[in-house]
Protein backbone atom coordinates (compact mmCIF):
# COMPACT_ATOMS: atom_id res chain seq x y z
CA UNK A 1 0.00 0.00 0.00
CA UNK A 2 1.30 3.47 -0.89
CA UNK A 3 2.28 5.56 2.12
CA UNK A 4 0.74 8.94 1.35
CA UNK A 5 3.21 10.62 3.71
CA UNK A 6 5.96 9.81 1.21
CA UNK A 7 4.09 11.78 -1.43
CA UNK A 8 4.76 15.00 0.48
CA UNK A 9 8.49 14.50 -0.19
CA UNK A 10 9.92 15.14 -3.66
CA UNK A 11 13.01 13.50 -5.13
CA UNK A 12 14.74 15.20 -8.06
CA UNK A 13 16.17 12.73 -10.54
CA UNK A 14 16.72 12.04 -14.22
CA UNK A 15 19.38 10.04 -16.01
CA UNK A 16 20.16 13.32 -17.79
CA UNK A 17 21.75 14.55 -14.55
CA UNK A 18 24.48 11.95 -15.12
CA UNK A 19 25.68 14.03 -18.08
CA UNK A 20 27.25 16.53 -15.71
CA UNK A 21 30.60 14.78 -16.14
CA UNK A 22 34.01 16.29 -16.71
CA UNK A 23 35.73 13.08 -17.89
CA UNK A 24 35.79 9.39 -17.06
CA UNK A 25 38.59 9.61 -14.48
CA UNK A 26 37.41 12.79 -12.76
CA UNK A 27 36.63 12.32 -9.04
CA UNK A 28 33.22 14.02 -9.42
CA UNK A 29 31.23 11.11 -10.77
CA UNK A 30 27.43 11.32 -10.88
CA UNK A 31 27.22 7.53 -11.02
CA UNK A 32 26.93 7.90 -7.24
CA UNK A 33 23.54 9.53 -7.84
CA UNK A 34 22.31 6.61 -9.94
CA UNK A 35 23.58 4.10 -7.37
CA UNK A 36 21.77 5.95 -4.59
CA UNK A 37 18.52 6.31 -6.52
CA UNK A 38 18.41 2.64 -7.45
CA UNK A 39 19.19 1.65 -3.87
CA UNK A 40 16.27 3.76 -2.64
CA UNK A 41 13.92 2.33 -5.27
CA UNK A 42 15.00 -1.20 -4.31
CA UNK A 43 14.14 -0.54 -0.66
CA UNK A 44 10.59 0.27 -1.77
CA UNK A 45 10.72 3.48 0.25
CA UNK A 46 11.17 5.76 -2.75
CA UNK A 47 8.15 5.66 -5.01
CA UNK A 48 8.39 6.41 -8.75
CA UNK A 49 5.61 8.99 -8.42
CA UNK A 50 7.80 11.02 -6.05
CA UNK A 51 10.47 11.58 -8.70
CA UNK A 52 10.66 15.11 -10.10
CA UNK A 53 12.19 15.54 -13.54
CA UNK A 54 14.54 18.55 -13.59
CA UNK A 55 14.05 21.31 -16.13
CA UNK A 56 16.71 23.68 -17.43
CA UNK A 57 17.16 26.89 -15.47
CA UNK A 58 16.69 29.96 -17.63
CA UNK A 59 19.38 32.59 -18.12
CA UNK A 60 17.33 35.03 -16.04
CA UNK A 61 17.27 32.53 -13.19
CA UNK A 62 21.03 31.95 -13.40
CA UNK A 63 21.51 35.73 -13.43
CA UNK A 64 20.06 35.87 -9.92
CA UNK A 65 23.59 34.95 -8.82
CA UNK A 66 25.87 34.51 -11.82
CA UNK A 67 27.33 37.21 -14.02
CA UNK A 68 26.13 37.58 -17.61
CA UNK A 69 29.62 37.32 -19.11
CA UNK A 70 30.28 34.14 -17.12
CA UNK A 71 27.12 32.46 -18.40
CA UNK A 72 28.12 33.38 -21.95
CA UNK A 73 31.57 31.90 -21.37
CA UNK A 74 30.04 28.63 -20.19
CA UNK A 75 27.90 28.55 -23.35
CA UNK A 76 31.00 29.11 -25.46
CA UNK A 77 32.85 26.34 -23.62
CA UNK A 78 29.87 24.04 -24.23
CA UNK A 79 30.61 24.23 -27.94
CA UNK A 80 34.40 24.36 -27.74
CA UNK A 81 34.66 27.95 -28.93
CA UNK A 82 36.13 29.59 -25.84
CA UNK A 83 39.55 31.25 -26.04
CA UNK A 84 42.40 30.29 -23.72
CA UNK A 85 42.27 33.75 -22.17
CA UNK A 86 38.55 33.41 -21.45
CA UNK A 87 38.99 29.91 -20.09
CA UNK A 88 41.65 31.11 -17.66
CA UNK A 89 39.56 34.11 -16.59
CA UNK A 90 36.52 31.96 -15.78
CA UNK A 91 38.30 29.00 -14.15
CA UNK A 92 37.79 26.64 -17.08
CA UNK A 93 41.43 25.90 -17.82
CA UNK A 94 42.00 23.72 -14.77
CA UNK A 95 41.72 19.96 -14.36
CA UNK A 96 39.10 20.39 -11.63
CA UNK A 97 36.72 22.19 -13.97
CA UNK A 98 37.62 20.84 -17.38
CA UNK A 99 35.32 21.91 -20.21
CA UNK A 100 32.91 19.30 -21.54
CA UNK A 101 30.35 19.21 -24.31
CA UNK A 102 27.01 20.91 -23.55
CA UNK A 103 28.26 21.89 -20.09
CA UNK A 104 25.89 24.87 -19.93
CA UNK A 105 22.84 22.70 -20.56
CA UNK A 106 23.89 19.98 -18.14
CA UNK A 107 24.80 22.52 -15.44
CA UNK A 108 21.59 24.51 -15.93
CA UNK A 109 19.58 21.31 -15.50
CA UNK A 110 21.01 20.84 -12.01
CA UNK A 111 19.89 24.35 -11.08
CA UNK A 112 16.51 23.85 -12.74
CA UNK A 113 15.88 20.72 -10.72
CA UNK A 114 16.38 22.68 -7.52
CA UNK A 115 14.07 25.49 -8.65
CA UNK A 116 11.34 23.03 -9.64
CA UNK A 117 11.51 21.48 -6.18
CA UNK A 118 11.47 24.92 -4.56
CA UNK A 119 8.29 25.87 -6.44
CA UNK A 120 6.54 22.67 -5.39
CA UNK A 121 7.42 23.26 -1.74
CA UNK A 122 6.38 26.90 -1.81
CA UNK A 123 3.07 26.05 -3.51
CA UNK A 124 2.28 23.56 -0.74
CA UNK A 125 2.30 20.60 -3.11
CA UNK A 126 5.25 19.19 -1.16
CA UNK A 127 6.56 19.73 2.36
CA UNK A 128 10.18 18.92 1.62
CA UNK A 129 12.43 17.19 -0.88
CA UNK A 130 15.95 16.31 -1.91
CA UNK A 131 18.12 16.97 -4.94
CA UNK A 132 21.16 14.77 -4.43
CA UNK A 133 22.53 15.62 -7.87
CA UNK A 134 22.97 19.22 -6.71
CA UNK A 135 24.98 20.91 -3.99
CA UNK A 136 27.54 22.65 -6.21
CA UNK A 137 28.54 25.12 -3.53
CA UNK A 138 31.98 26.20 -4.80
CA UNK A 139 30.86 27.96 -8.00
CA UNK A 140 31.38 31.72 -7.71
CA UNK A 141 29.18 34.35 -9.41
CA UNK A 142 31.76 34.75 -12.15
CA UNK A 143 34.04 31.74 -11.98
CA UNK A 144 33.94 27.92 -11.94
CA UNK A 145 35.57 26.29 -8.95
CA UNK A 146 35.93 22.95 -7.22
CA UNK A 147 34.01 20.79 -9.75
CA UNK A 148 31.16 23.35 -9.74
CA UNK A 149 29.95 25.35 -12.76
CA UNK A 150 26.69 26.92 -11.57
CA UNK A 151 25.90 27.24 -7.87
CA UNK A 152 22.45 25.67 -7.53
CA UNK A 153 22.40 26.37 -3.77
CA UNK A 154 23.02 30.09 -4.21
CA UNK A 155 20.61 30.46 -7.13
CA UNK A 156 17.87 28.61 -5.23
CA UNK A 157 18.40 30.73 -2.13
CA UNK A 158 18.16 33.96 -4.11
CA UNK A 159 15.17 32.61 -6.05
CA UNK A 160 13.36 31.95 -2.76
CA UNK A 161 14.20 35.45 -1.54
CA UNK A 162 13.22 37.19 -4.78
CA UNK A 163 10.11 35.24 -5.77
CA UNK A 164 8.75 34.17 -2.40
CA UNK A 165 10.26 36.69 0.06
CA UNK A 166 11.71 33.94 2.23
CA UNK A 167 14.39 34.11 4.90
CA UNK A 168 16.72 31.32 3.83
CA UNK A 169 19.17 29.40 6.01
CA UNK A 170 21.85 27.31 4.30
CA UNK A 171 23.30 24.52 6.49
CA UNK A 172 26.37 23.04 4.82
CA UNK A 173 27.99 19.94 6.35
CA UNK A 174 30.27 19.07 3.42
CA UNK A 175 33.91 18.55 4.39
CA UNK A 176 34.85 21.45 2.08
CA UNK A 177 33.85 24.98 2.97
CA UNK A 178 30.88 26.24 0.94
CA UNK A 179 32.79 29.29 -0.27
CA UNK A 180 30.80 30.08 -3.41
CA UNK A 181 27.56 30.21 -1.47
CA UNK A 182 29.10 32.24 1.34
CA UNK A 183 30.60 34.92 -0.90
CA UNK A 184 27.35 35.20 -2.88
CA UNK A 185 25.55 36.37 0.28
CA UNK A 186 28.35 37.87 2.36
CA UNK A 187 26.67 41.29 2.44
CA UNK A 188 23.09 39.98 2.49
CA UNK A 189 20.72 39.84 5.45
CA UNK A 190 18.08 37.59 3.89
CA UNK A 191 20.29 34.51 3.43
CA UNK A 192 22.25 33.06 6.34
CA UNK A 193 25.10 30.65 5.54
CA UNK A 194 26.31 28.15 8.12
CA UNK A 195 29.15 25.80 7.20
CA UNK A 196 30.85 23.14 9.32
CA UNK A 197 33.86 21.73 7.50
CA UNK A 198 37.45 20.59 7.69
CA UNK A 199 39.71 23.56 8.32
CA UNK A 200 41.05 25.26 5.21
CA UNK A 201 44.60 25.03 6.56
CA UNK A 202 45.05 21.79 4.66
CA UNK A 203 42.03 21.49 2.38
CA UNK A 204 40.50 23.25 -0.62
CA UNK A 205 39.25 25.98 -0.87
CA UNK A 206 41.26 27.32 2.07
CA UNK A 207 38.50 29.61 3.34
CA UNK A 208 35.86 29.25 6.04
CA UNK A 209 37.72 30.67 9.05
CA UNK A 210 35.50 31.34 12.03
CA UNK A 211 36.24 35.08 11.74
CA UNK A 212 34.45 35.19 8.36
CA UNK A 213 31.11 36.52 9.60
CA UNK A 214 29.72 38.65 6.77
CA UNK A 215 30.00 42.36 6.01
CA UNK A 216 27.79 45.45 6.09
CA UNK A 217 24.14 44.46 6.62
CA UNK A 218 25.22 40.84 6.22
CA UNK A 219 27.49 40.96 9.26
CA UNK A 220 26.60 38.12 11.59
CA UNK A 221 24.76 36.22 8.86
CA UNK A 222 27.71 33.93 8.16
CA UNK A 223 28.91 31.29 10.61
CA UNK A 224 31.84 28.98 9.93
CA UNK A 225 32.91 26.03 12.07
CA UNK A 226 36.30 24.81 10.78
CA UNK A 227 37.16 21.46 12.36
CA UNK A 228 40.53 19.86 12.89
CA UNK A 229 41.62 17.11 10.48
CA UNK A 230 40.82 13.60 11.73
CA UNK A 231 37.79 14.77 13.71
CA UNK A 232 35.73 11.71 14.73
CA UNK A 233 32.01 11.07 15.09
CA UNK A 234 31.32 12.20 18.64
CA UNK A 235 33.21 15.47 18.30
CA UNK A 236 31.59 16.26 14.95
CA UNK A 237 28.03 15.70 16.11
CA UNK A 238 28.49 17.53 19.43
CA UNK A 239 30.14 20.50 17.73
CA UNK A 240 27.46 20.58 15.05
CA UNK A 241 24.61 20.55 17.55
CA UNK A 242 26.23 23.14 19.77
CA UNK A 243 26.76 25.63 16.95
CA UNK A 244 23.84 25.11 14.58
CA UNK A 245 20.96 25.24 17.06
CA UNK A 246 21.58 28.83 18.25
CA UNK A 247 21.88 29.94 14.61
CA UNK A 248 18.47 28.57 13.70
CA UNK A 249 16.87 29.95 16.84
CA UNK A 250 18.26 33.43 16.25
CA UNK A 251 17.78 33.75 12.48
CA UNK A 252 14.28 32.26 12.41
CA UNK A 253 14.37 31.07 8.79
CA UNK A 254 11.31 30.42 6.65
CA UNK A 255 13.04 27.55 4.84
CA UNK A 256 16.28 25.57 5.21
CA UNK A 257 18.56 24.45 2.38
CA UNK A 258 21.04 21.80 3.50
CA UNK A 259 24.14 20.62 1.67
CA UNK A 260 24.85 17.00 2.55
CA UNK A 261 28.32 16.32 1.27
CA UNK A 262 29.42 12.97 2.67
CA UNK A 263 33.16 13.48 2.35
CA UNK A 264 33.73 13.71 6.13
CA UNK A 265 33.81 9.90 5.99
CA UNK A 266 37.18 8.33 6.79
CA UNK A 267 37.18 6.46 3.48
CA UNK A 268 36.80 9.58 1.36
CA UNK A 269 39.90 9.98 -0.84
CA UNK A 270 39.91 13.80 -0.95
CA UNK A 271 39.62 14.83 2.72
CA UNK A 272 41.24 14.17 6.10
CA UNK A 273 38.25 13.63 8.38
CA UNK A 274 37.72 10.49 10.45
CA UNK A 275 33.95 10.15 10.74
CA UNK A 276 31.91 7.06 9.91
CA UNK A 277 28.42 6.46 8.60
CA UNK A 278 27.24 6.98 12.17
CA UNK A 279 27.69 10.75 11.73
CA UNK A 280 26.45 10.82 8.16
CA UNK A 281 23.28 9.01 9.17
CA UNK A 282 22.60 11.40 12.07
CA UNK A 283 23.24 14.74 10.32
CA UNK A 284 20.14 14.88 8.09
CA UNK A 285 17.89 13.83 10.99
CA UNK A 286 19.24 16.73 13.04
CA UNK A 287 18.51 19.15 10.21
CA UNK A 288 15.05 17.63 9.63
CA UNK A 289 14.24 18.11 13.31
CA UNK A 290 15.30 21.76 13.11
CA UNK A 291 13.07 22.27 10.07
CA UNK A 292 10.11 20.62 11.81
CA UNK A 293 10.60 22.95 14.77
CA UNK A 294 11.38 26.26 13.07
CA UNK A 295 10.18 26.24 9.41
CA UNK A 296 7.00 24.15 9.52
CA UNK A 297 9.00 21.39 7.85
CA UNK A 298 10.04 23.41 4.78
CA UNK A 299 13.36 21.87 3.84
CA UNK A 300 15.40 21.18 0.70
CA UNK A 301 18.30 18.75 0.98
CA UNK A 302 21.09 18.69 -1.61
CA UNK A 303 24.01 16.38 -2.29
CA UNK A 304 27.49 17.88 -2.50
CA UNK A 305 30.85 16.17 -2.08
CA UNK A 306 31.47 12.49 -1.59
CA UNK A 307 34.05 10.67 -3.66
CA UNK A 308 33.92 7.10 -2.40
CA UNK A 309 31.01 6.41 -4.70
CA UNK A 310 30.60 2.67 -4.07
CA UNK A 311 31.13 2.07 -0.36
CA UNK A 312 30.00 5.35 1.20
CA UNK A 313 27.80 7.65 -0.88
CA UNK A 314 24.76 5.44 -1.66
CA UNK A 315 24.20 4.38 1.95
CA UNK A 316 24.84 7.87 3.34
CA UNK A 317 22.70 9.74 0.81
CA UNK A 318 19.88 7.22 1.23
CA UNK A 319 19.56 8.50 4.78
CA UNK A 320 19.14 12.05 3.55
CA UNK A 321 15.93 10.84 1.90
CA UNK A 322 14.97 8.58 4.82
CA UNK A 323 15.15 11.53 7.21
CA UNK A 324 12.71 13.50 5.06
CA UNK A 325 10.08 10.75 5.20
CA UNK A 326 10.69 10.11 8.92
CA UNK A 327 11.99 6.64 8.21
CA UNK A 328 14.35 5.47 10.98
CA UNK A 329 18.05 4.86 10.43
CA UNK A 330 18.47 1.54 8.67
CA UNK A 331 20.28 -1.57 9.83
CA UNK A 332 20.76 -5.07 8.49
CA UNK A 333 21.20 -6.16 4.90
CA UNK A 334 20.99 -3.94 1.83
CA UNK A 335 18.52 -5.01 -0.88
CA UNK A 336 19.97 -8.12 -2.51
CA UNK A 337 18.85 -7.00 -5.97
CA UNK A 338 20.96 -3.82 -5.66
CA UNK A 339 24.05 -5.68 -4.45
CA UNK A 340 23.81 -8.34 -7.15
CA UNK A 341 23.28 -5.79 -9.91
CA UNK A 342 26.24 -3.57 -9.07
CA UNK A 343 28.82 -5.93 -7.59
CA UNK A 344 30.18 -6.84 -11.00
CA UNK A 345 30.67 -3.17 -11.93
CA UNK A 346 32.26 -2.04 -8.68
CA UNK A 347 36.08 -1.87 -8.56
CA UNK A 348 35.85 -2.65 -4.82
CA UNK A 349 33.80 -5.10 -2.81
CA UNK A 350 30.33 -3.67 -2.31
CA UNK A 351 28.97 -3.43 1.23
CA UNK A 352 26.16 -5.84 2.03
CA UNK A 353 24.81 -4.12 5.13
CA UNK A 354 23.73 -0.61 6.10
CA UNK A 355 26.26 -0.56 8.95
CA UNK A 356 29.89 0.46 8.43
CA UNK A 357 32.33 -2.41 8.63
CA UNK A 358 35.22 -0.69 10.36
CA UNK A 359 37.91 -3.23 9.56
CA UNK A 360 40.02 -0.50 7.92
CA UNK A 361 39.27 2.29 10.42
CA UNK A 362 42.30 3.91 12.04
CA UNK A 363 41.94 5.38 15.51
CA UNK A 364 43.97 8.55 15.86
CA UNK A 365 46.27 8.94 18.84
CA UNK A 366 45.54 12.68 19.10
CA UNK A 367 41.77 12.25 19.45
CA UNK A 368 41.53 14.05 22.81
CA UNK A 369 43.60 16.99 21.58
CA UNK A 370 41.60 17.27 18.34
CA UNK A 371 38.30 17.08 20.21
CA UNK A 372 39.40 19.71 22.73
CA UNK A 373 40.31 22.13 19.94
CA UNK A 374 36.95 21.61 18.25
CA UNK A 375 35.01 22.15 21.48
CA UNK A 376 37.01 25.29 22.26
CA UNK A 377 36.16 26.65 18.81
CA UNK A 378 32.49 25.77 19.24
CA UNK A 379 32.42 27.63 22.54
CA UNK A 380 34.12 30.63 20.96
CA UNK A 381 31.58 30.73 18.13
CA UNK A 382 28.51 30.31 20.33
CA UNK A 383 29.78 32.86 22.86
CA UNK A 384 30.36 35.44 20.14
CA UNK A 385 26.98 34.74 18.60
CA UNK A 386 25.12 34.76 21.91
CA UNK A 387 26.77 38.05 22.90
CA UNK A 388 25.88 39.61 19.56
CA UNK A 389 22.25 38.55 19.82
CA UNK A 390 22.03 39.88 23.37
Amino acid sequence: MTNTKHLTTGYVYSDKLLNYRFHDKHPFNQMRLKLTTELLLDTGLLLPEQIIKPRLATDDELLLVHQFDYIQAIKHASHGIISEEEAEKYGLNQEDNRQFRHMHQHSARIVGGALTLADKIMSGELINGCHLGGGLHHAQPGRASGFCIYNDIAVTAQYLVTKYHQRVLVIDTDAHHGDGTQWSFYTDEHVFTYSIHETGKFLFPGSGHYTERGENIGYGHTVNVPLEPFTEDEAFIKTFNKTVVPVVKAFKPDIILSVNGVDIHYRDPLTHMNCTLQSLYQIPYIVKSLADTYTNGKLMMFGGGGYNIWRVVPRAWSHVYFSLIDQPIQSGYLPLHWVNKWKNYAPVQLPKRWEDKLNDYTYVARTKEITAKNYKLAQLITSWYDNREN
